[in-house]
């Protein structure tokens, strides 16, 4: 039996929109009301951390709340064809909760928090002491660790680094399908992986506006939202598959 295609898919906040999720950009999003330094930075955390806790204490609610979508739903389904790494900028756990075995979270994730001694901004972050607290909220003077420090989000704020961007690199060379949804690709360093895909690699990008992948060599482009757009993929590749 032939070894099934290996699809890689870089994920962000467009594709979780859908379920009720504010983004950080595109217009209707979170950052466009609250700027980015004062609640997701590593200085906004050194000099008001109550702020960016709370932040993201509703962040944490408001995911309780929704629900995956389609769209999260057709990229799990497809693991049964296809082998399917999930690569998110997304801090969410639609993709997860809609059945993707393999989903590598570049930027975090909002269900889980860390001692705040247990990162480092150059290096990255150690995952020993990793919790996860599912959508309760999170006070100042929590603390956690040997060191009994400040329980913090375990989300990859400005100024610090990308621990898992080298995986998802690797990831990203080994696919013989890149698939590119619900991102603006204006955010480095993850908006320059798919410069690691193959030569051979088939490129998709599905975005109603995708002006910022135009400049890709030999992209797909599916102008769409991410629901229909992933409507469209599926029906590509079954039409592929069937030569």
């Amino acid at each position: 039996m032939a070894d099934k295609k290996r699809i890689v898919v870089l994920s962000g906040s467009g594709i979780s929109a859908e379920s009720g999720l504010s983004t950080f950009r595109g217009g209707n999003g979170l950052w466009d009301n609250v700027p980015v330094e004062e609640v997701c930075s590593a200085q906004a955390w050194r000099h008001h951390p109550e702020k960016v806790q709370e932040f993201f204490n509703v962040r944490r609610a408001q995911l309780r709340d929704v629900e995956p979508n389609d769209a999260h739903k057709i990229l799990a389904q497809m693991e049964e064809d296809f082998n399917v790494d999930v690569v998110t900028q997304n801090v969410d756990n639609l993709h997860e909760r809609a059945g993707s075995s393999k989903v590598l979270h570049l930027h975090g994730e909002l269900t889980k928090v860390r001692p705040e001694d247990c990162c480092c901004e150059r290096d990255g972050f150690s995952t020993e002491y990793v919790m996860d607290i599912g959508y309760r909220r999170v006070e100042m003077g929590e603390v956690g660790g040997p060191g009994k420090t400040q329980l913090r989000p375990h989300i990859v704020f400005f100024g610090e680094a990308v621990p898992n961007l080298e995986a998802a690199a690797a990831l990203v060379a080994r696919a013989n399908v890149l698939l590119i949804v619900g991102t603006s690709m204006q955010v480095y360093p993850a908006a320059s992986l798919y410069r690691f895909a193959p030569s051979d690699c088939g490129i998709y990008v599905i975005d109603p506006d995708p002006s910022a992948a135009a400049s890709i060599r030999g992209v797909h482009i599916i102008k769409d939202k991410a629901t229909s757009g992933m409507r469209q993929f599926r029906d590509i590749l079954s039409e592929e598959s069937a030569f």
